[in-house]
């Protein structure tokens, strides 16, 4: 596990709502959020609207902190003060919600 996997798993864990949330899928979704495309599709979700209802089971505080306008991954990685490798190579940043690459 990556230094970076494991500050997204720690952060997910803080908000998981029963001890599967916090040890099986914070973990899954911290090694997911490492891969070079858009969450949802890392996490096998036909659209966003499915990894919300999945976030929002799972981690229902968090959700309720999450802006509407903003994609699960940016959240994340903004409450850890980081930038997900994926946004290195995104073809997308103009669009993203405060992108910090996108200058």
């Amino acid at each position: 596990m990556t230094k970076l996997e494991r500050e997204v798993m720690i952060f997910l864990q803080g908000y998981a709502k029963n001890r599967y949330s916090k040890y099986v899928i914070a973990p899954h979704i911290a090694a997911m959020s490492l891969k070079m495309n858009h969450l949802y599709e890392a996490m096998g979700f036909k659209n966003r609207v499915q990894m919300g209802k999945y976030m929002k089971c799972h981690f229902p505080e968090l959700a309720g902190l999450k802006p509407v306008d903003k994609l699960w991954k940016k959240f994340i990685y903004d409450s850890i003060n980081r930038v997900a490798p994926a946004c290195f190579t995104c073809k997308d940043q103009s669009n993203c919600f405060a992108c910090q690459l996108a200058g």
